[in-house]
């Protein structure tokens, strides 16, 4: 399906001009309209105080490919919402959102918004994150002891369970630090442990202290080691707070349960049961893990707003981490008729670049996050909904391993079957409604410690590779767990992959597949279009889907199908360029007046369109016309 005829408009640069970007302030908004659409007139409905204004568009480009509509929208609160109406032979019968085109009434839940009352770093859009589990990643073979709750096991054994959270395989930071040059040699730059302090688990999810480096790992010191040697390479190292609960050990806990009169006791939910015995809220019934109440202005002043509280102390300094992940954000601060999440999202945001201007924050987010980050809260989450599903669905195997989950990262019946139609259709309804500011910071994630490995679902390295690409070339932040650079196994769930990494046995890697994966993060890393850039799909279909990222000194087009296909063919002129430089996979083929691309698969390409003959936002009165050249970088 030739998307080449639909209009366009999102969150990017060369569709929102940030004119006056505060609250009281303006934007212009721009809406690219093909002239094969026939749209003859267009107009914006935007949000103020709670009721809407729809005000025609004025003509700022014409050409004989397309013209470019703009209209200043102001932006009277911290939120507007926006989108555009279509008129066409005087029926204006269609609109515009963020999921697409459609000819019926939308909801204001899946329009473009603005906002412009918060500050994002800059630095995560240009990054790639490589996740650490520290007990499975490297060992310096530290001397400590076995506490009393773990059972050893060999580096080059596998996890077994069922007792997972028990094995214990002795990764510390030291060795951590020792190996950031495969990181390093990898591309990423910037490090993402899971949880270090204290617990009594090998996950650390269940902290029994947050104020200090479980010596399991080699205490505070190790983490000061691997942070100069992060810096040493030029990366950045990000922590995993969790801020929904605390393990069943932590002292806090231990007092108030002991207590009914401890100042602690208003820091978590107790209870009463119909036995009259009061009993403290869980995580999903979890035992050892305690669930915060944030009704409480000590924890808060505990967690985040004082000076010297967790969230404050472990990024302060020279060596402390440049952000946090949430852990399970999605629950944080809700509990029953108790809901304080966006409160709290956005004042532990908010405490954190008190500490460090620049500083990154991520929700764990498995379903539709999207009301949280319009919020305003965390920068962005991991995009479980609007990622890791899709491309699950579109890319998996006929069949899958022995032992893969019946679940679907929460869905019963387990993976289903999905074309690239509604990979896409997927990917526009979990970022409707969504500022592209946090769009671009959330995590675009294949797997992750609590899932299978990806190249397990896939089934094969080709169709692997693919998810790949996709991962490196979608507007987001790219993160590798690791071992996934290697096809490290790990079948039956989450804790199946967490395996050790294989230093000793470089045999077992597969080379090529790291190689695949240097190539795309350099690739990631080295285009602004990727980082920042505007992302317009020009063909979508049941095998292979075809994108356009671009700002406009940037633009890259790409092409992902999981299996043979018939050949997409674009007009030349529609590209608007004169040369087609391959950067990833095979050439184009031209044709007198079209673009014929690879019709293999599974397989990814990308392209760099240079010398545009007009700027890619159109000038009025010039030719679209160019001598095509193909050529590979």
């Amino acid at each position: 399906m030739s998307m080449l005829v639909a209009p366009h408009h999102d969150g990017s640069a060369m569709y929102v001009e940030r004119t006056d970007w505060r609250v009281g302030g303006s934007a212009r908004v721009r809406v690219r309209v093909p002239c094969a659409s026939e749209i003859e007139a267009v107009a914006v409905r935007y949000t103020h105080d709670g009721e809407q204004a729809c005000i025609p568009m004025e003509q700022e480009y014409v050409n004989e490919l397309e013209t470019w509509w703009g209209y200043d929208v102001p932006l009277t609160n911290p939120l507007v919402s926006y989108r555009f109406l279509l008129s066409r032979r005087g029926n204006p019968d269609t609109w515009l959102n963020g999921t697409g085109v459609h000819t019926h009434d939308t909801p204001d839940s899946d329009d473009f918004v603005l906002r412009a009352d918060l500050s994002y770093p800059m630095w995560p859009v240009h990054s790639v994150v490589y996740q650490v589990f520290p007990d499975r990643f490297a060992t310096s073979g530290l001397d400590v002891a076995t506490p009393e709750w773990a059972r050893r096991r060999s580096w080059n054994e596998l996890p077994q369970g069922p007792d997972w959270s028990s094995e214990l395989f002795g990764g510390d930071l030291y060795g951590a630090a020792e190996h950031l040059d495969h990181v390093a040699r990898l591309g990423a730059d910037v490090v993402y442990l899971t949880p270090i302090f204290t617990a009594r688990s090998a996950h650390r999810y269940d902290a029994s202290t947050f104020d200090e480096v479980d010596p399991l790992l080699g205490g505070n010191d190790a983490l000061n080691m691997l942070s100069k040697q992060a810096h040493a390479w030029n990366m950045r190292v990000m922590g995993d707070l969790t801020l929904n609960h605390c393990g069943a050990e932590h002292p806090w806990y231990e007092r108030a349960n002991s207590d009914t009169l401890a100042r602690e006791r208003e820091y978590f939910y107790f209870e009463h049961g119909e036995d009259g015995v009061d009993r403290p809220a869980t995580w999903l019934g979890v035992s050892s893990l305690i669930k915060l109440n944030f009704a409480s202005d000590r924890l808060r002043d505990e967690m985040y707003r004082g000076e010297s509280s967790i969230a404050k102390k472990w990024l302060r300094g020279e060596n402390g981490m440049d952000g946090w992940r949430i852990d399970v954000a999605n629950m944080a601060a809700r509990r029953g008729e108790h809901d304080v999440s966006h409160e709290v999202s956005q004042e532990f945001v908010g405490a954190c670049q008190e500490e460090k201007s620049d500083s990154y924050v991520v929700g764990e987010h498995f379903q539709d996050g999207r009301a949280d980050l319009a919020a305003g809260g965390w920068h962005g989450v991991m995009a479980y909904s609007a990622f890791t599903r899709p491309v699950w669905a579109w890319l998996r195997a006929d069949s899958l391993p022995v032992g893969f989950p019946d679940s679907f990262l929460g869905s019963t019946f387990g993976v289903p079957k999905r074309d690239g139609i509604s990979m896409v259709a997927a990917m526009r309804a979990f970022t409707a409604g969504v500022p592209f500011d946090a769009v671009l910071r959330s995590w675009l994630i294949l797997d992750s410690h609590d899932t299978p490995r990806f190249h397990a679902l896939a089934g094969n390295r080709d169709r692997t590779k693919v998810g790949v690409g996709l991962q490196m070339t979608m507007p987001g932040v790219p993160m590798v767990w690791m071992g996934d650079e290697i096809g490290i196994g790990g079948v039956t769930c989450g804790e199946d992959s967490r395996r050790p990494m294989p230093w000793e046995n470089e045999a077992s890697w597969d080379n090529d597949l790291f190689e695949w994966y240097r190539q795309c993060i350099a690739i990631r890393r080295s285009s602004d279009a990727l980082a920042v850039g505007s992302l317009r799909w020009l063909h979508v279909g049941a095998d292979v889907v075809v994108y356009l990222r671009e700002t406009p000194e940037d633009r890259l087009l790409c092409c992902a199908s999981r299996a043979v296909h018939a050949a997409v063919q674009l007009p030349s002129e529609a590209l608007l360029c004169e040369r087609i430089v391959t950067v990833l996979g095979e050439s184009v083929t031209l044709l007198e007046d079209r673009i014929v691309l690879p019709a293999d698969g599974p397989s990814f390409h990308v392209w760099r369109l240079e010398g545009s003959t007009e700027n890619s936002t159109a000038t009025p009165g010039t030719t679209t016309k160019s001598r095509m050249e193909n050529s590979h970088g």
